[in-house]
């Protein structure tokens, strides 16, 4: 796997931090799940593609309403999102849903239950 550069990792955080941003208070799309979290952007070097992992607390349901609403709604992240970051490019996004955190929380539970 290829090493990450400092340059990439702070671009990565600061496109993370908008992406957040944006998502939270700026859009109003009733598909969206209040509580959605960006927990990883990766873009890549020649920023022109963006892999950004949304996490959606919630059901299967409420994760394919909140991917479906972010999709519809790039454009005007994508546009926001240069407006509030000055890079030579303003990378694609493409949203994945993030099920890590809920796969922790069932590996928890489990480790829990052999535990007592």
């Amino acid at each position: 796997m290829k090493k990450t550069s400092h340059k990439n990792q702070r671009v990565n955080g600061e496109v993370q931090r908008e992406l957040s941003r944006i998502i939270s208070m700026e859009i109003k799309d009733p598909r969206i799940c209040p509580m959605t979290s960006v927990t990883d952007v990766i873009v890549t070097s020649d920023l022109k593609y963006c892999k950004a992992f949304i996490s959606v607390l919630g059901d299967e349901e409420a994760g394919k309403d909140t991917i479906e609403g972010l999709k519809s709604a790039t454009g005007y992240i994508r546009r926001e999102l240069a407006r509030s970051i000055n890079l030579r490019n303003t990378p694609e996004i493409t949203f994945v849903l993030d099920n890590s955190i809920e796969y922790g929380i069932e590996m928890s539970k489990k480790i829990d239950d052999i535990m007592s």
